[in-house]
């Protein structure tokens, strides 16, 4: 370890300690909100955590890790014997081990094994070479078909693997440019642009929105693959044309004719297993779009399907797999046992009601959110932000779901905020895809910034403002089954020993009752998000 690493640990885990000593009961934490022992753990470990994934003494996902072990040994029932406290109601070591099996968890791996078998088949070059054609050989014409391209497959893959395999694509391109043309920084910042905002369209696309979809799951708010699509990918085309017209104004191109030589593109390849590839993938898109209503197949179920008969076709070999990004999967476990934590533990119910959200006006509550998650994602990674903030913020959003009727309710905020953690990319350490187009040497660092400030902001208020429409038009319309589920965390605790918290309290019963039961229940962590680094080291 470094000394600057040495340094960072030092301080984030003197803060975490710290954490524990805090005179709470001096911030207006008394009575009914009085915080017991292991609710000031879950503060001191969600505080190391922060630090962590800010700081990354260590990789970020070794933290996550790190994080699942330590509330197994401090806040569980299998906790060790110092740790365990008298009167207050432990969590359950096999919820906070499920987190491991989340089925989100399992929708991010079928993504893995889908985009892993797509780009050993050369399925991902013959595409951009067949959808790049229509765009004939004008420089403009062809960003812009970059671009679209890159956000197609971020949809489906890692924000940091798109990127990687599209700068790769256009590498032999850049050189095409003369050496004073500015137009080499607009195809190059259009990688990470399209990547970044490709990811928002599908849940698999980028772990914020998969760390949000959790979160809204486990609180009783259901969102279909196809539901999310039907927003996403509106967003996304705007998006896309707005940075489109932001790099040629930014960047104006001087070359008039350029042609795109992609090599490995040479055709489809017609193997048997590249056929079980490309049936597989049309398969897998089609039932996600149409939705349970159509086939009954959940989200998550759909994703195991690649997984399953690409491993007995031996499209997916051993070594294929040990390739994956596990470490995005551990990442984002360790953000939904976060999340359970503060859910389970009561905190987050009593960090909310000591502070009065329900007074405050939707409109604050979208943008003030919106605006924290924006501004921490241009310095972490997006998916180490939605992990801290998700858990927090849908809390607020449940307990204040009617002052945000207005505006979509619940689902609406959390749409918001997973679009605001996908929005960070003014650095080139704001996300993987900006510093592997930083790291070709065609952009600057100002540039970047200017673009991802201009397309930041701009992206908040599009999100804002679609929200506000779709509320309109009783989109996020929950059930009635649904709405009355998140009541429990509103509702006051019965009388108990002085630091019992009611479980319910939580989430909904039926998610609790039964930690590994069924998806419902694993998903409770959820309410905690690569290159699923993707952001950590992905998006």
């Amino acid at each position: 370890m470094t000394k600057a690493k040495l340094i960072k640990l030092i301080i984030a885990s003197v803060l975490a300690i710290a954490a524990l000593f805090v005179p709470y009961e001096a911030l207006g934490f008394v009575g009914d909100t009085a915080l017991n022992p292991l609710e000031i753990r879950v503060i001191a470990i969600f505080v190391m955590a922060a630090l962590f994934w800010i700081l990354q003494p260590f990789p970020i996902w070794s933290t996550s890790m790190f994080v699942i072990v330590l509330m197994i040994l401090t806040l569980s029932n299998s906790a060790l014997i110092p740790f365990r406290v008298e009167g207050v109601e432990p969590l359950q070591f096999k919820a906070i081990m499920a987190t491991f099996a989340n089925p989100i968890i399992m929708l991010f791996l079928g993504g893995f094994f889908l985009a892993s078998a797509a780009c050993k088949y050369n399925m991902d070059k013959n595409l951009a070479r067949v959808l790049l054609k229509p765009f004939g050989k004008d420089p403009k014409w062809v960003l812009l078909g970059l671009m679209i391209i890159t956000a197609v497959f971020s949809m489906f893959m890692s924000n940091t693997a798109t990127a990687a395999m599209m700068l790769a694509i256009l590498g032999p391109v850049l050189k095409l440019f003369d050496e004073n043309d500015r137009g080499k920084a607009a195809f190059a910042l259009a990688i990470p642009l399209g990547a970044n905002i490709g990811g928002m369209g599908t849940p698999i696309g980028t772990p914020p929105n998969a760390i949000a979809l959790g979160a809204l799951q486990s609180s009783g708010f259901n969102i279909s693959f196809g539901q999310w699509m039907e927003f996403g990918v509106p967003y996304v085309i705007i998006m896309m044309v707005l940075a489109w017209l932001l790099l040629l104004k930014l960047y104006p191109i001087k070359m008039k004719e350029m042609n795109l030589d992609i090599e490995g593109a040479e055709g489809f390849d017609k193997s048997p297993r590249a056929i079980i590839v490309y049936i597989t993938f049309a398969v897998c898109v089609i039932l996600w779009v149409t939705g349970s209503k159509v086939h009954g197949l959940n989200d998550n179920v759909i994703a195991m399907i690649p997984m399953a008969v690409f491993a007995l076709t031996g499209v997916i070999t051993k070594k294929d797999l040990n390739e994956m990004s596990w470490d995005v999967l551990w990442l984002v476990a360790g953000g939904f046992a976060l999340g359970l934590g503060l859910q389970q533990t009561g905190l987050a119910k009593d960090l909310i009601n000591a502070i009065p959200f329900n007074t405050w006006s939707p409109v604050v509550l979208m943008v003030g959110c919106g605006f924290i998650c924006l501004f921490m994602a241009n310095f972490m990674s997006h998916t180490s932000t939605a992990s801290l903030l998700v858990p927090i913020f849908i809390v607020v959003a449940v307990s204040c779901k009617d002052n945000l009727a207005p505006l979509g309710g619940v689902t609406s905020l959390m749409v918001a905020v997973a679009f605001a953690s996908s929005l960070g990319m003014c650095l080139p350490i704001s996300t993987p895809p900006n510093a592997l187009a930083h790291a070709t040497g065609y952009t600057d660092t100002r540039g970047m910034a200017i673009t991802g400030i201009v397309m930041g902001i701009g992206g908040l208020v599009l999100s804002w403002v679609m929200m506000f429409g779709l509320s309109k038009v009783n989109f996020f319309e929950a059930p009635a089954e649904v709405a009355a589920a998140p009541a429990a965390v509103t509702a006051p605790a019965p009388a108990a020993p002085v630091y019992a918290k009611p479980a319910e309290v939580a989430a909904p019963a039926e998610t609790i009752a039964e930690p590994a039961a069924d998806s419902a229940a694993v998903a409770i962590p959820a309410d905690s998000a690569a290159k699923v680094v993707v952001d950590s080291t992905a998006k």
